[in-house]
């Protein structure tokens, strides 16, 4: 027989579990359907078969990501204390145990690997890759100058090569690059905003000692414009035409540009950038040119344009 306090307890602790595992940044999974769009599966009479595949992929994904936002949470709640925002996260304010945190680290993962055998051995070595990954950059790599930003940029180009894996279709070159500078781009940015805006960032992150915001800001731009680059050239690639039957990819990159530019916008005269997600979910410009990007290059990749 449970004691009322016992099950006043419960539901909060549930609610703090889920709120550990940070669902808003299950939008940076969306990158495993970039094959699914580009390799052009989502037509054809098997496009339900990949369509499922794909969100198996996605599925996997954001119970890995979520674990490894756990295991973070563990590994950095007493830095977490000193953050002005961190220090409410549940680990760190104590509203989750860091027992329970590790157990459903420990499950999720389980549950991500399992998932991804399920879809496939090269998958599932793909969700193993993204685990590691992510564990040593919350011990090591996420304190070292560059390879920080590197290895998130790395975890973007995992998400978008997995995706091609659980489809069996050749893994893009151009998909690895603009996925990777783009995640370099968001990277980049957040280390920015967290060095400007929060008081005593070094505390918290100090690999920021070795940052300044000349030197981002010219990483930034170098970045900015790379992307940018890469993705035009994408576009008039002849190739690229030969495999969609049309050059008309290239009229998608207004909605590049301008979903580029608004997030500068934001960095720089919003004082944002911290949290690449939510700007994505609460900026309704940014969203809506997503939007507009993902359903123009779906009708010009199917033909339907």
């Amino acid at each position: 027989m449970s004691t009322p306090a016992a099950t006043t307890q419960q539901p909060g602790l549930v609610r703090a579990l889920a709120q550990a595992m940070r669902p808003y940044q299950w939008t940076k999974n969306l990158l495993v359907f970039a094959a699914l769009l580009f390799a052009k599966k989502f037509v054809g009479p098997d496009a339900a078969h990949f369509v499922l595949l794909s969100l198996g992929a996605f599925a996997a994904f954001c119970a890995a990501s979520s674990a490894a936002y756990l295991v973070n949470d563990v590994w950095d709640a007493a830095a977490d204390r000193a953050h002005p925002l961190k220090r409410l996260r549940p680990v760190a304010s104590g509203a989750l145990p860091a027992p329970v945190a590790v157990v459903a680290a420990v499950a999720l993962a389980a549950a991500a690997l399992g998932g991804g055998l399920a879809l496939g051995r090269p998958f599932a070595l793909a969700v193993l890759a993204y685990v590691n990954l992510q564990i040593a950059y919350t011990v090591v790599l996420k304190h070292v100058v560059i390879l920080d930003v590197l290895c998130i940029s790395a975890s973007f180009v995992l998400r978008a090569w997995a995706g091609a894996l659980v489809l069996g279709v050749a893994f893009s070159h151009w998909l690895m690059i603009c996925a990777a500078l783009l995640a370099l781009f968001l990277a980049l940015a957040k280390r920015r905003h967290e060095l400007v805006e929060v008081d005593n960032a070094v505390a918290h992150r100090p690999s920021l000692a070795d940052y300044s915001p000349q030197l981002l800001d010219q990483m930034i731009a170098v970045v900015t414009a790379s992307t940018l680059m890469a993705y035009a050239l994408y576009t008039i690639d002849p190739r690229t035409a030969e495999k969609f039957h049309t050059e008309k990819l290239v009229y998608t990159i207004p909605f590049v540009l301008y979903g580029i530019f608004r997030y500068l916008y934001l960095v720089y005269s919003k004082d944002g950038g911290g949290c690449p997600t939510r700007h994505l979910l609460t900026d309704w410009p940014l969203l809506l040119d997503v939007f507009l990007y993902a359903v123009a290059s779906a009708l010009i990749v199917s033909g339907a344009l």
